[in-house]
């Protein structure tokens, strides 16, 4: 088992780069790995409930999914 950091500089400007770190951090906990989040810059704000709903990258899940998966697996997210 691997301890893998995904660190999210992205924001709303670009909503499917920002959801790429919530989306890793996801598949390495469903590989068994243990893993951690860094928001800063323009991703600080995605932690925000009402802004995170307004987030929905092409081709990939909405990030309110994400995030949820994240809290229910006690995955850190530092901002």
């Amino acid at each position: 088992m691997a301890k893998l950091l995904y660190i999210g500089t992205r924001g709303t400007d670009d909503p499917t780069q920002a959801t790429f770190p919530f989306l890793m951090a996801k598949g390495a906990i469903e590989g068994g790995h243990e893993t951690g989040l860094i928001l800063m810059g323009e991703a600080a704000p995605l932690i925000k409930d009402h802004i995170a709903q307004q987030v929905h990258g092409v081709g990939i899940a909405p990030l309110t999914e994400l995030v949820e998966f994240l809290v229910a697996n006690e995955v850190p997210i530092t901002v």
